[in-house]
């Protein structure tokens, strides 16, 4: 029986864990599957616990138990017959049953090899009909009015465990063998079962390893690894705590960075192996992008960038664009300014209308961020309309910045700023149900994802840090 603060832990250890039922009992060492769903069930419709676990209903009414002790009573007093006859209950059950009403026939439960009220001739009519193998046991002990127990406790006593069920008759006494005949084939057939014996053991296992092709050394070998124990089981609970608190979107490059991190080391097929065991699934993309096209209004400048997005130094290639999120509540846009130099989001506005206000909210909080005269960095968009509008022109010829823009509907031609928008819907926008969620929450979860981002998420080609921490190892201002 679990206490009530050991209930409480589990569901929410299940919670947290996104509802894995195998990694929740792995790491509580309890309970069944069963009762952490029934607890689970219990929690959701109150929201609570019940300080003490209900009592369960019996399984079987006192009519149920009575008939069966009746049953047992005046049926020679047999478990099995009983059990056969009424279809229920369990053997321990109906032991306990009988324990309980008779505490003094306790010794009757187990029956007796020879039942005093039967005669030679009707147990030696048993062993024949038994062995003869003209009738079922079944038959032969609902000719005779006894169980099968019975029935075979009287093969036993007279021709010993080793005799088969099922012996053909000799024709020259069809009705009751002499007691010299039957010890005769008593003592044939146990040489013959001393020699199956034999040959069992010895050439089971050489012969089942030839049919199934397998060497013997093999056998061995996994019959051994099968008892010991699991060397990555404290691996396996890192990997599933750094994969929960990153947001579930840690693919196995990453998990072996972060072990490494925490002076773990195990390779990434090792990493690949525990992620399927464990079933941590990254969710994957669908595609579906925000487009601010609404044909050329202006003349567009030269493609800079042209597909390079490597630069040596911060603001130097800056990359915008804008994607859309519809949620149940609404839509909402967010429009990022991206350094190349490390994949730093610099700024960001995120709103409910893909308007001026926007990016020129943005563009303000970048140009913030560069010292005057000395950096002019190139900011790279596509051809909407948002980068041709004369408040955008107007911010970019006072802070002296430098134009680019993408070929015509060549999403290609701004890849990186693109692989972010994936990055971010993937981890953070199609892994969740918005259903209950407000603009306003939405926002605030972007936001905080963008910030984890730049300060937490760790970037495989930064050597294994977050954009922050890969400036702070080069001793650059953030």
């Amino acid at each position: 029986m679990y206490s009530y603060a050991d209930r409480l832990r589990a569901v929410e250890l299940y919670i947290r864990l996104g509802k894995r039922l195998n990694a929740t009992i792995r790491q509580l060492g309890y309970p069944t599957k069963n009762a952490l769903r029934g607890w689970y069930r219990e929690y959701i419709q109150h929201l609570d616990l019940r300080t003490q676990p209900v009592a369960r209903a019996p399984k079987y009414s006192e009519a149920q138990r009575q008939a069966a002790l009746e049953h047992f009573r005046t049926h020679d007093r047999c478990i099995s017959a009983t059990m056969r006859a009424l279809g229920y209950p369990g053997r321990g059950t109906l032991t306990a049953w009988v324990r309980e009403a008779l505490p003094k026939k306790r010794t009757s439960m187990v029956g007796r090899s020879w039942h005093p009220g039967y005669s030679e001739e009707v147990r030696q009519a048993g062993v024949i009909g038994l062995c003869g193998g003209d009738e079922t046991a079944q038959q032969v002990a609902d000719r005779l009015g006894v169980s099968k127990p019975t029935l075979y406790s009287w093969k036993d006593q007279l021709l010993g465990h080793e005799a088969p069920s099922s012996m053909k008759r000799r024709k020259s006494n069809p009705k009751v063998p002499e007691r010299e005949e039957l010890e005769r084939q008593l003592e044939a057939l146990q040489r013959d079962v001393r020699q199956l014996q034999l040959e069992h053991e010895v050439y089971r296992l050489p012969e089942l390893l030839a049919q199934l092709r397998i060497a013997r050394s093999s056998y061995f070998y996994h019959r051994a690894r099968m008892c010991l124990a699991d060397k990555y089981a404290a691996v396996r609970h890192s990997l599933a705590e750094i994969f929960e608190a990153n947001r579930r979107c840690y693919g196995y490059r990453r998990l072996q960075a972060s072990l490494a991190r925490q002076s773990v080391i195990v390779s990434e097929k090792v990493v690949q192996r525990l992620m399927k065991q464990e079933q941590l699934v990254v969710a994957r993309p669908r595609r579906r992008r925000f487009g601010s096209y609404l044909g050329e209004i202006s003349p567009a400048p030269e493609n800079l960038i042209n597909r390079d997005f490597h630069a040596k130094a911060p603001n130097v290639k800056w990359l915008t664009d804008i994607t859309e999120f519809q949620i149940p509540a609404g839509k909402v846009y967010l429009s990022p300014i991206i350094d190349c130099f490390d994949g730093m989001v610099i700024s960001w506005s995120i709103g409910t209308q893909p308007d001026a206000g926007l990016v020129n909210t943005m563009l303000d909080a970048a140009i913030g961020t560069v010292a005057n005269g000395e950096e002019r960095p190139i900011i790279h968009s596509d051809r909407g309309a948002h980068y041709r509008w004369p408040g955008w022109l107007t911010r970019i010829s006072e802070a002296r910045l430098v134009r680019s823009m993408s070929r015509k509907g060549c999403s290609q031609d701004n890849a990186a700023c693109e692989g972010f928008f994936g990055r971010l819907k993937t981890e953070l926008f199609y892994p969740r149900d918005w259903k209950v969620i407000t603009i306003e929450q939405f926002v605030a979860e972007v936001d905080a994802y963008i910030r984890w981002y730049n300060e937490t998420r760790i970037k495989i080609s930064l050597g294994s840090l977050s954009p922050v921490e890969y400036r702070r190892s080069l001793g650059l201002s953030i």
